[in-house]
């Protein structure tokens, strides 16, 4: 190990530095970035300030952030049926040509039934709504069978599937569906940002093996750390 580390070639700071300042990188394509992530993650005040000062187009029309961001909203909050016929007044196609997400809305709505003791009703949404679309999935039939599976524990915390319950089955929830608006519309998915933040930490692992260099160890402020020879 000792005669492999002593062949990892140093690079000082001011030659980091002077490699780092001869890579050219035009502003545009950091504004493009940034209006990127801004419209992604919904934030629409925020994407229209950065046009007015930027200049930067948005891939998208403003104003579909908003309504897709109610929709985000309904969902955090539980009122899932608001947010399916959000979704259907936004574009229809979106929940026709996507049964798993359609399910999973659904599924959701089940879930909220049951957080509110709704017991009689839960089970009659659960058989008419869900139990159709379980018997042509079997995927779907497992989810919904582990829902159900709520009704029979007074105390949900013993039950193996309590974890429906937690806010973050609303976020997961959230998160498909914010998804399937955004593909909808021609947009990715995700930000590209974070990504390229990923891609930057990989690739400085593969670095360290090979040489000494100032790295980044804070991503929130991109300082160069001195290398540990």
């Amino acid at each position: 190990m000792e005669a492999m580390s002593t062949k990892k070639k140093l690079i000082t700071r001011d030659d980091w530095e002077k490699r780092l300042n001869d890579v050219k990188i035009r502003k545009e394509d950091t504004d493009r970035l940034v209006m990127n992530f801004l419209v992604t993650e919904g934030y629409a005040e925020a994407a229209e300030k950065f046009k007015m000062e930027s200049g930067t187009e948005p891939e998208i029309d403003l104003a579909t952030i908003k309504d897709r961001m109610a929709v985000n909203k309904a969902v955090q909050s539980g009122n899932v049926e608001d947010a399916i016929e959000m979704v259907n007044d936004l574009n229809p196609e979106i929940l026709d040509t996507n049964p798993q997400l359609l399910f999973h809305l659904q599924q959701q709505r089940l879930i909220e039934l049951i957080r509110n003791g709704k017991v009689e009703e839960a089970l009659e949404f659960a058989q008419e709504e869900l139990a159709p679309m379980g018997e042509e999935n079997q995927s779907f039939l497992e989810d919904l069978e582990k829902t159900v599976a709520l009704l029979a524990f007074e105390d949900v915390s013993k039950c193996p599937a309590g974890e429906l319950l937690d806010v973050s089955q609303r976020l997961k929830t959230a998160s498909e569906v914010n998804a399937a608006i955004l593909t909808s519309q021609n947009h990715e998915k995700d930000p590209k940002l974070p990504s390229l933040l990923k891609m930057l930490i990989w690739v400085q692992d593969q670095l360290d093996e090979k040489v000494y260099y100032p790295l980044i160890t804070n991503l929130s402020t991109a300082a160069l750390e001195n290398p540990a020879v």
